[in-house]
């Protein structure tokens, strides 16, 4: 099977430019293609997966794939999906965010012997000319044309307006491709699905000034089943950096998939084959609830590595319960089979309380009482400032009460910040 019809069988494709042409181009040739990835934080994040997964799988069949990281597009910012002016960084910002986006996409892509690149469009952006810029690529371009695309049409709509440097900036992006297609050899770009414009202008520029042909695909905005961009949770990014969002905290950002969207997540974001997909689709409760664990178990150990992997479902099942995984469902995945259970040297505190317990005491008199927090006032200043959770949850006011729909399996986990864990066991 083509990688691109395995792209479009796991659902990654929304749109692409001369689909035969390009079926016939990556079929007999070693392609080279590009994503371009905004410097815009010290991590990517989990809205960035899709372009990543996109990439690895480019790679798997053989094809080389280019992350071309935003150094000199970072100074101006993407209008591109976007209703308000993008804060402009600083060059001093772009370097260091440069350096943490290169370890990551190096756990993902393989960049030894050339496999893939990790290119800096910095390199020959910053060293444009304005005057021969306009006369030798500004030449190609229809004002009428660019204030069509979407992206420029809703910044044109927004209070704040399109501003002349975010204007020029489908122009560099076509420039990128360009470059990219004369020294590398690149003539497909891909990227979401509010880049198309940017794309397809670049595929008009190559053609105009290299007589080549070049190829566009974007993916589809992913959302989940009710309707939450892709990695927005109430916690804010889900970052793949271990620093700023742990290995057990993505892992249990999995495992809390919704229903819904456990087949589509395990198509786009594990390599586990379609065929064993299937049965997922007919699973409920307890059984839908595995899948989910080998989900969250493939996206971590993908994402951090095998190791943390195993530690992430180690430490939710000493935190969650005894879990069973059988041989025979996703068997492609490299999870630890059999009865997972609470180990004796479970290093979680935990405090019983009866089941009568439940709607009598509030969540500040419980933090303190379990030892997270020093005083009730200590536990009011954690929740103002975000901080207090309850089984991943954040506690929005100060008087919530612990209710029976906080419980899962006779048990309430509790969070103060980051690593600070509780265990209430109720009787």
């Amino acid at each position: 099977m083509s990688v691109l019809s395995i792209l479009k069988e796991r659902g990654f494709i929304e749109d692409l430019t001369h689909t035969e042409e390009l079926e016939d181009y990556l079929t007999n040739n070693r392609a080279t293609c590009y994503i371009g990835f905004d410097p815009t934080a010290a991590s990517l994040h989990v809205g960035s997966l899709v372009c990543i997964m996109a990439l690895v799988h480019m790679q798997r069949h053989g094809h080389r794939p280019i992350a071309l990281v935003g150094g000199g597009t970072g100074l101006i910012g993407d209008p591109s999906g976007k209703t308000e002016l993008r804060k402009i960084i600083t060059q001093e910002q772009i370097d260091g965010n440069k350096k943490g986006i290169k370890n990551q996409l190096a756990r993902f892509l393989d960049f030894s012997d050339d496999k893939a690149l990790l290119l800096d469009n910095a390199q020959w952006l910053t060293k444009l000319e304005y005057i021969p810029f306009l006369r030798d690529i500004g030449r190609h371009f229809s004002v009428n044309r660019m204030i069509k695309a979407e992206s420029y049409k809703a910044r044109m709509d927004s209070e704040d307006g399109l501003t002349f440097i975010e204007f020029n900036y489908m122009l560099l992006q076509a420039y990128d491709f360009m470059q990219l297609g004369k020294s590398y050899g690149c003539f497909l770009q891909m990227g979401g699905s509010d880049q198309w414009g940017n794309i397809v202008a670049g595929v008009d520029l190559i053609r105009r000034t290299v007589g080549k042909q070049a190829f566009g695909i974007t993916f589809p905005l992913i959302t989940t089943a009710s309707g939450i961009k892709m990695g927005k949770t109430h916690k804010g990014a889900v970052w793949l950096d271990a620093e700023k969002f742990s290995s057990y905290e993505y892992y249990q950002f999995w495992v809390n998939t919704d229903d819904a969207d456990v087949v589509k997540f395990l198509a786009l974001f594990t390599f586990l084959p379609m065929e064993e997909m299937k049965q997922v689709k007919h699973l409920e409760g307890a059984d839908l609830n595995k899948a989910k664990a080998i989900l969250a178990y493939e996206a971590t150990k993908i994402c951090h590595g095998e190791d943390a992997a195993i530690k992430a479902l180690q430490a939710s099942v000493s935190m969650f319960g005894s879990l069973e995984i059988s041989n025979d469902l996703l068997p492609g995945s490299s999870i630890p089979r059999g009865t997972h259970c609470v180990t004796s040297d479970n290093s979680v505190p935990s405090s019983s309380y009866t089941k009568k317990d439940i709607g009598k005491i509030p969540v500040v008199d419980l933090f303190m009482n379990v030892g997270l927090c020093k005083s009730k006032s200590d536990a009011r200043r954690l929740v103002k400032q975000g901080g207090a959770y309850i089984n991943g949850n954040r506690i929005a006011v100060f008087d919530q009460m612990i209710l029976e729909n906080d419980v899962k399996d006779n048990a309430i986990l509790l969070r103060a910040g980051k690593k600070k864990y509780h265990k209430i066991i109720l009787n």
